[in-house]
């Protein structure tokens, strides 16, 4: 394993467009490196590990998400596959003894996501799901102001996220067996922006357009919630994988209104007071790395450095919390995979 003067090692499973993303910001954050990546194809895999192999080393290719998983030479891995196969790939990333920041959700239900946790504290691994949200510099800044009071007493939040999935483009998101769902994959992120500002939810309500797959299984394409917090503040929130929105998202509070665009990785947010003076751009106290996958990884390597097992900005809690926010609003729209 490395010492805190190496650079961390990271392997990537998984060969897709989640995968390129992170493999791009890790290429900015000068003491982390790409050392492997694993794939069921090994052209996959070469092609993958050519593209990002860079002046300090080659990146390995893997032909077999075991082989990356027994690679000596890996501190950490990112799980990158589908919802639907998180559990088994993160189980054997963790069998082997490394690391793992898995793309969220971070299974398709809350059960399968407490096994997955109970694994790392076993074998006393860090494991964090990959809300690359909640370590936004913008973000983080602007929860920090929202709960000091900085734009006075927050009342409502509305945050919308959605786009047309393309049948050819966008398989996974509309199959069941690889756990399709518009909460899973855009619904996640309204809802947890809720909880980073508000805290847990004491009550959610949702409505649905359901869908049904080539396997039985239904699930959500549409999908409208509201929620209510412990100080009486509340949200609406809007996922889909059937229309474009806005990817906005709003605070409105006693004071004015705070607006976010592309709220689940902004490069900015600005206070709007009510009495019309002069609009407070809110600025992130780091600088936003790449795409913002890079403030994600510099979180992960500084707990790895530091010994944690766990991640503050994402703790475990807040992890399970939200997954069983989902899985009760799965069963209140009647959206069911076909092996639940």
């Amino acid at each position: 394993m490395t010492t805190n003067s190496d650079p961390i090692r990271w392997g990537i499973l998984g060969t897709g467009r989640i995968a390129h993303s992170l493999a791009t910001d890790l290429m900015l954050v000068p003491d982390g490196r790409l050392v492997a990546v694993g794939s069921r194809s090994k052209e996959s895999a070469e092609t993958f590990a050519k593209e990002y192999s860079a002046a300090d080393g080659p990146v390995r290719a893997h032909g077999s998400y075991e082989d990356l998983a027994a690679d000596e030479e890996v501190d950490v891995v990112y799980v990158a596959t589908p919802h639907s196969h998180h559990l088994e790939h993160a189980t054997l990333v963790l069998n082997a003894g490394k690391h793992v920041l898995c793309e969220k959700a971070l299974t398709l239900n809350a059960a399968d996501s407490q096994t997955m946790l109970d694994l790392a504290a076993e074998k006393k691994l860090f494991l964090m799901e990959a809300m690359w949200m909640a370590t936004n510099p913008i973000i983080r800044r602007l929860v920090a102001d929202v709960r000091s009071g900085r734009f006075g007493v927050p009342r409502h939040v509305h945050a919308e996220l959605g786009f047309v999935a393309d049948p050819d483009k966008h398989q996974r998101l509309l199959d069941p067996a690889l756990g399709a769902s518009a909460l899973l994959d855009m619904g996640i992120y309204p809802l947890t922006f809720a909880h980073l500002l508000f805290g847990e939810a004491r009550a959610l309500t949702a409505q649905a357009n359901i869908g049904t797959g080539p396997d039985g299984g239904t699930f959500d394409l549409d999908l409208v919630m509201t929620g209510k917090y412990a100080g009486n503040e509340l949200s609406t929130m809007v996922a889909s994988v059937t229309s474009y929105s806005s990817r906005a998202a709003a605070i409105a509070t006693d004071q004015g209104r705070i607006e976010l665009t592309d709220f689940h990785h902004p490069s900015s947010a600005v206070f709007k007071p009510a009495d019309g003076s002069e609009p407070v751009e809110i600025v992130g106290d780091e600088p936003v790395i790449g795409a913002a996958y890079g403030n994600e990884i510099v979180e992960v390597q500084r707990c790895l450095r530091e010994g944690l097992l766990e991640s503050p900005l994402v703790p475990h809690s807040q992890t399970l919390s939200l997954m069983r926010q989902m899985d009760m609003i799965r069963q209140s729209v009647g959206a069911k995979y076909a092996n639940e």
